[in-house]
């Protein structure tokens, strides 16, 4: 099976969200599963240098955009046996940021006839492209259309992840007719159009062969209009083209018993894991309490995240509850103030870190004893994943991914590795925050719920497997 996976962005080469982790570990895990596979990502100038230098120049071609001819350079990097090609093109991707241009409809149209345009250079002829997100929704399109009447692209099937429908990459006409060079026979409201725009993700939605989106309650859940952000109807009509499957993690990499980052290293030791609590308290300026139940937020400080339901029952919950919670994350300047005087108000409970920081995020989810994400929406998620990874139990509201990766403890049974609600409610959150308090004061099913979550699978080979049988699915 020959793969080309196509994004705007993959770890560890330029990373802005959880995109870049997908692209970065799923080829890793296909390769080990059977497949030639290759990524091909545009050359930002904020790829580290220390990459860049390892790069290759292997041809150049030109691509045209409306009527401009736009060099195109194709540098190649060798990621552990995956070849990962980059797309060179000063002009489009020689700036300091990823997106949020006002060109990025024409930067990601060039980007898209790119993908297939090296195809002949670099010798690789996929039976599946795998585009994701709205940077990639056109190129099913280009190879139903434009690429048809070339005899090399024929027979490549296309497949389309959707990792976040709330971006969906809507651009004037122009890119679709004047810079694409599209037939209008694609321009309706059963294609491209989308309130007399082109919405890139809309595109990939319709003529990829089929859809994924990273989680099963995810892809039931943008079938509704409180989820679909104007594409419910759509998903509701493509029926089974549509499959939710969940991310995986690095368990390599994310994996307490070897983790060079943290105080101390374990491997299911609620004790050895605990060290790494007061290690933290120590550190944050916490009174140090092993026995004090620690919770730990790592998030980006947005409205999706749900962060309007902690603020409004933090300060009950700390006045009224022996807890210590600790917040890593940035964003909106709101939530960053209001978590900094929040930490003011509670100095010996709640630690407010308004930063990003790779190491304190594993710190915290081997010092913490339960991991809170109360999100609006969550098309998958991996914290909660990490979390368990590293024995935190996850508390989530039961939306998205979230609702595929942790199930309630149940004790009368003793199955279930986290603890979740349904409502977006502040004090349904605080009752099931309170009910995990009241467990985790109970030893023996502390331990299972640990248990049951440190060892479950969340690999990305589990996940890898069910992408195999997509693209299987595409060529018979």
């Amino acid at each position: 099976m020959k793969l080309l996976f196509a994004a705007a962005e993959a770890a560890p080469f330029i990373k802005t969200g959880g995109l870049a982790d997908v692209i970065g570990a799923l080829p890793r895990a296909l390769k080990e599963a059977g497949a030639d596979i290759r990524v091909v990502l545009p050359k930002y100038s904020g790829i580290p240098d220390s990459y860049k230098e390892k790069l290759t120049h292997k041809s150049s071609v030109f691509v045209q955009l409306g009527w401009r001819s736009q060099y195109c350079g194709i540098e190649e990097y060798n990621d552990n046996g995956i070849p990962v090609y980059f797309i060179d093109n000063e002009f489009y991707f020689g700036r300091d940021g990823v997106y949020g241009y006002g060109d990025d409809g024409e930067r990601f149209a060039f980007f898209s006839k790119a993908v297939l345009d090296i195809l002949p250079e670099i010798g690789f002829k996929p039976d599946v492209i795998h585009c994701h997100d709205w940077h990639t929704g056109m190129v099913p399109l280009l190879l139903k259309d434009t690429y048809a009447h070339d005899p090399f692209y024929d027979n490549i099937q296309s497949v389309y992840t959707i990792h976040n429908l709330l971006y969906q990459g809507v651009f004037p006409y122009a890119v679709f007719g004047e810079l694409l060079g599209l037939d209008n026979r694609h321009f309706t409201a059963a294609g491209a159009e989308y309130y007399g725009s082109v919405n890139f993700m809309k595109t990939g939605i319709v003529y990829a062969d089929k859809v994924t989106t990273v989680s099963p309650t995810y892809a039931q859940e943008i079938r509704t209009a409180y989820y679909g952000y104007g594409l419910d109807g759509l998903l509701s009509s493509i029926g089974d083209k549509l499959t939710g499957i969940v991310n995986g993690i690095d368990t390599k990499s994310y994996n307490p018993n070897t983790d060079k980052t943290l105080h101390t290293r374990y491997k299911s030791s609620l004790a050895k894991k605990r060290e790494n609590k007061t290690a933290l308290q120590t550190e944050l300026g916490l009174p140090v309490n092993i026995k004090t139940p620690m919770i730990g937020i790592v998030s980006r400080l947005v409205e999706p995240k749900g962060l309007d339901l902690v603020v409004r029952i933090l300060d009950e919950l700390l006045y009224g509850d022996d807890v210590q919670i600790v917040v890593l994350g940035t964003g909106e300047a709101g939530y960053e103030d209001w978590f900094r005087q929040a930490a003011f108000r509670h100095p010996n409970q709640l630690s407010a870190q308004i930063r990003f920081s790779e190491t304190l995020s594993r710190n915290i989810y081997a010092a913490s004893d339960m991991f809170l994400m109360p999100s609006m929406f969550e098309p998958c998620g991996i914290s909660q994943l990490l979390a368990m990874r590293y024995g935190s139990v996850p508390i989530v509201r039961e939306t998205g991914g979230l609702n595929d990766t942790v199930q309630a403890y149940n004790e009368h049974t003793g199955e279930g590795n986290g603890f979740s609600f349904s409502s977006y409610n502040a004090h349904d959150m605080l009752h099931t925050i309170r009910r995990a308090l009241a467990f985790y004061r109970d030893e023996p099913s502390w331990k299972k719920i640990v248990q049951n979550g440190m060892s479950a699978d969340f690999s990305w080979l589990a996940s890898a497997k069910e992408y195999m049988g997509i693209y299987e699915q595409l060529k018979d």
